[in-house]
């Protein structure tokens, strides 16, 4: 399914420049940033619904722990911070929506290969500027 992996490839990019948006205002702000290592998901998956009822709860997941600082934010009054973080509250809603949407067309197709043929095609037309993600390092 070249076009799932196409998608995916275009997430893995706007993740990317999300983590550096992350990395550059704690930079600016004087922070010290500490990666640690994040497990792996899994490597086999039973099914493309599968694969996006995964990314959609992690997505969940990243919108609980934006929603935790940006408690700590206002709780310090950090006006900084708490402007900066809503600008990844408005995009979580886009996020979710966006693993939703996808996961909903899947179990509508369920396994209907005419269908998931045309879901590929359609999710192969996300655009992917790899040029954007080069500048944000």
């Amino acid at each position: 399914l070249p076009g799932f992996a196409h998608w995916m490839k275009a997430q893995t990019a706007e993740e990317f420049m999300h983590a550096m948006k992350f990395y550059k205002f704690i930079f600016e702000r004087d922070g010290r940033v500490v990666l640690q290592e994040i497990p792996a998901p899994p490597k086999e998956w039973q099914s493309p619904e599968d694969v996006f009822a995964y990314a959609y709860k992690h997505e969940q997941e990243v919108t609980s722990r934006i929603n935790k600082l940006m408690t700590l934010a206002r709780k310090f009054e950090d006006y900084a911070t708490e402007n900066f973080l809503q600008w990844f509250v408005d995009e979580q809603v886009e996020e979710e929506a966006s693993f939703k949407a996808i996961l909903n067309k899947l179990r509508l197709i369920k396994n209907d290969p005419q269908a998931l043929f045309y879901l590929d095609n359609e999710l192969a037309q996300r655009p992917l500027d790899l040029n954007l993600l080069m500048t944000q390092v």
